[in-house]
């Protein structure tokens, strides 16, 4: 399956309280690909202030349609499937397995809230967000097809 490069805008430039988090994102996340019916790489996702974490509030951070579809997942469901490893793994699949652990532990410590939303309909835009110390929302995006 080949591997899409495309980038996800974020709904700001990052400021030097987030900078640090985005980039140790960036790092654990390096070679990181979120496996669907395509192969989407991970980005970190640096929003506004945020009282409350909701679909409503990622669709307006994110700038699209209060009427785009959108779907709020469990945080620990959703890392559960990436990170669970099985009798058949070999290296490769355990090694991505691990770097889904180390990618969730990182938003875990950082991040408070964590929630996961899937904004659209068969090519999807995922959202994996948390409030920060500064009540911003932010975390990592990533894109899937799912018919």
């Amino acid at each position: 399956m080949a591997r899409r490069k495309k980038k996800i805008k974020n709904a700001k430039k990052p400021d030097t309280n987030n900078k640090e988090l985005a980039r140790q994102i960036k790092k654990v996340s390096e070679d990181l690909y979120y496996i669907s019916e395509t192969d989407a790489e991970i980005f970190p996702f640096i929003g506004n202030k945020a009282e409350a974490i909701t679909g409503k509030e990622v669709l307006k951070q994110i700038k699209s349609s209060a009427e785009t579809p959108v779907e709020e997942r469990d945080f620990t469901e959703f890392f559960a499937y990436l990170t669970q490893i099985q009798d058949w793994f070999g290296n490769e699949e355990k090694t991505t397995a691990q770097k889904f652990s180390n990618l969730k532990d990182l938003l875990e410590k950082n991040l408070k809230n964590l929630k996961v939303f899937k904004v659209g309909k068969i090519q999807l835009d995922i959202y994996v967000v948390g409030l920060d110390a500064e009540s911003n929302l932010m975390g990592i995006q990533t894109k899937a097809v799912e018919t």
